[in-house]
């Protein structure tokens, strides 16, 4: 299985075996994060693995997920920055899945406070992984997501790219399921938007969630061999989505 497969494949893993993942498989994951790129340049990050299994060292508190090991990553905090560590946390993810190990986000408060820092950078995603107790992926009928047909707007008839780019979108994770993304879909480009939730709970987390959904969509597009650029246009109408946000648009270059 490739990121492409895994963009389609993956799924949330709460039950985990506390089984050893050899070291050689760890230092894959560590050299993988060497080559992931991230979705906006200057921003600072480092990747840390925390090992669960050394309960005294580890960092980790009571957690709802019990995972043998963490993802931890950090970055320097400025404009951006939560959108471009979830771009980089979902490759990682989609590599994990990759490699036969189920991965699962978390909420950073079972982080130890003295482990939420990291020089003079921050925390500000963690993922549980490891052996899954069962599956590590699901068929796409058994994703519990909107339908397209509830998050786009066609203004022209997409091409298969398109709908394959959307369905890579319409799977990804989110806080709380939320899925705040709506899509306004022409022939060549995708603007996205974001939904304004009644809970306030999200907070940053959903620039997060927007990094989460550019990487599925941009791991999709290499596959593809698609030349697209994510940019910020300027005189996006709000219009087509009340209660919303323009966040960027998704453009297949000529």
């Amino acid at each position: 299985m490739n990121l492409y497969e895994a963009v389609y494949a993956r799924k949330s893993v709460r039950s985990f075996a506390q089984d050893v993942v050899s070291a050689k498989v760890l230092d894959g994951i560590k050299k993988f994060y060497q080559e992931v790129e991230g979705l906006f340049t200057g921003i600072e990050t480092d990747l840390v693995i925390v090992d669960k299994r050394k309960d005294n060292k580890s960092g980790i508190g009571l957690a709802s997920v019990r995972a043998p090991y963490y993802l931890a990553l950090y970055t320097t905090e400025q404009e951006k920055c939560m959108m471009n560590a979830g771009y980089i946390m979902q490759q990682m993810v989609l590599y994990l899945c990759s490699h036969g190990l189920g991965s699962c986000y978390v909420g950073m408060k079972v982080m130890k406070p003295s482990m939420r820092k990291k020089n003079d950078k921050s925390l500000v995603c963690l993922v549980a992984f490891g052996k899954s107790k069962g599956g590590y992926t699901r068929k796409i009928s058994e994703a519990k997501r909107l339908e397209l047909k509830e998050l786009c707007v066609y203004k022209e008839k997409p091409r298969l790219w398109m709908n394959q780019l959307l369905e890579a979108g319409r799977l990804a994770p989110s806080s709380m399921n939320s899925q705040p993304w709506r899509f306004v879909v022409y022939d060549n480009r995708i603007h996205v938007f974001s939904k304004r939730h009644k809970s306030n709970q999200l907070g940053k987390y959903t620039e997060l969630n927007f990094g989460i959904l550019f990487s599925n969509m941009m791991a999709v597009a290499e596959e593809l061999w698609l030349d697209v650029d994510l940019i910020r246009l300027e005189g996006i109408s709000q219009k087509t989505f009340p209660n919303s946000q323009y966040v960027l648009s998704v453009i297949l270059r000529a």
